[in-house]
């Protein structure tokens, strides 16, 4: 048996490589959608030697077969952003420590970080320092954003998204189709009239 482990984000986003693949009984765990079930019912044949499918690999019914068969994850877990996310989820839900924290208790490290970054590039530090560093400020802003998304304000892609926007507005000719140089003073009267927007 193969078990196919699903990003929970997109379940129904199965890779076409995979999915010709799929051959002989499919198997679900619980958690996942009537959708997915119904798609992959369809396609596979009864016979082969099956798979089970599943949006969590932590579940017991995984980790029990999965030293046994082989696990083929979609590539969307792979993602680097939703690996650091899931890392930060992980350390609020085991670590004494992470779960302490507040965005109050958090502000003097993300003051530290976001100050050993500008110290690194004001002293000329090297590309490997300036990685570290920025990762150091990437934590902070993963850890905010968890703590967000756990009272049910925002998450750390509604963080992504808000950035995304606010260049929308500020920068137009980011997403009107054109290219070539935009001018400082083309640059700074459209900032300056996106902000005007926003604070309508």
């Amino acid at each position: 048996m193969t078990i196919l482990v699903l990003d929970s984000r997109w379940p129904d986003m199965i890779p076409l490589g995979i999915a010709s693949r799929i051959r002989g009984p499919v198997e679900f765990t619980a958690e996942v959608p009537v959708s997915v079930r119904w798609a992959l019912a369809d396609t596979a044949p009864e016979s082969g030697p099956g798979w089970l499918v599943t949006t969590d690999p932590q579940s017991p019914e995984v980790r029990s077969r999965a030293a046994d068969e082989e696990v083929l994850t979609v590539p969307s877990l792979s993602d680097p952003v939703h690996q650091a996310v899931e890392t930060m989820r992980r350390a609020r839900a085991r670590g004494e420590w992470e779960r302490a924290m507040t965005h109050e208790s958090l502000l003097p490290y993300l003051e530290e970080e976001a100050g050993e970054f500008a110290e690194a590039v004001r002293q000329g530090l090297g590309d490997k320092e300036m990685h570290a560093e920025l990762s150091d400020v990437l934590l902070q802003v993963i850890f905010h954003a968890e703590l967000a998304r756990e009272r049910g304000a925002f998450d750390f892609a509604d963080v992504a998204q808000a950035f995304t926007d606010k260049m929308k507005s500020r920068a137009p000719y980011l997403f009107d189709g054109s290219a070539g140089i935009v001018g400082v003073e083309e640059q700074e009267r459209l900032w300056a009239e996106g902000k005007r927007r926003e604070a309508r």
